[in-house]
């Protein structure tokens, strides 16, 4: 922490801030988590914005998720972009702080070039949330889950396709 660079200040302070924003929304749709979740995500992100590369974010991720799951009863609501936002700065944020040394000032193109891939992924949220909110009054149809499950697939198979590295010609 005293040989940390003002860039890795920030972008730890985001990785920190992140997943406890995204927790926090949950209370805009009405009853937010519980003072213990809270705590352990506080900590869990806080080991997580000091060993970036720790699974303490994975595990700090998958509880503010859960919670989400848990805590929405089958609500859709506006705040759930913020969460999402908040957690896709956080991932980025942990990327860039794992990418060098401490005391190394961040790259610009390399954070430039996460910043636009962390908005690339986000957004696709809005489209999701839209699409949530339109069926959010239908029946659950049998196939919906296997369906999102393809669609995820496919979406994964299409973006290690197109990220891969090409050898130049």
């Amino acid at each position: 922490m005293r040989h940390w660079t003002p860039g890795q200040w920030v972008v730890r302070l985001v990785v920190l801030t992140g997943p406890l924003l995204a927790l926090s929304a949950e209370g805009l749709q009405g009853d937010g988590p519980g003072w213990p979740l809270l705590v352990i995500v506080a900590a869990l992100s806080a080991a997580f914005a000091l060993y970036p590369e720790s699974p303490a974010g994975s595990v700090a991720f998958v509880l503010v998720l859960a919670s989400w799951w848990e805590g929405g009863a089958g609500l859709v609501d506006a705040s759930a972009l913020l969460a999402a936002a908040a957690l896709i700065a956080s991932h980025v944020a942990a990327v860039l702080a794992a990418y060098g040394p401490d005391d190394v000032p961040l790259d610009r193109e390399v954070t430039l070039l996460w910043l636009v891939r962390g908005a690339a992924v986000f957004l696709a949220a809005p489209a999701v949330w839209l699409l949530a909110d339109a069926l959010s009054d239908q029946p659950e149809q049998a196939g919906v889950w296997v369906a999102g499950v393809v669609a995820a697939t496919t979406a994964v198979l299409f973006a290690i396709v197109a990220g891969r590295d090409r050898e130049p010609a």
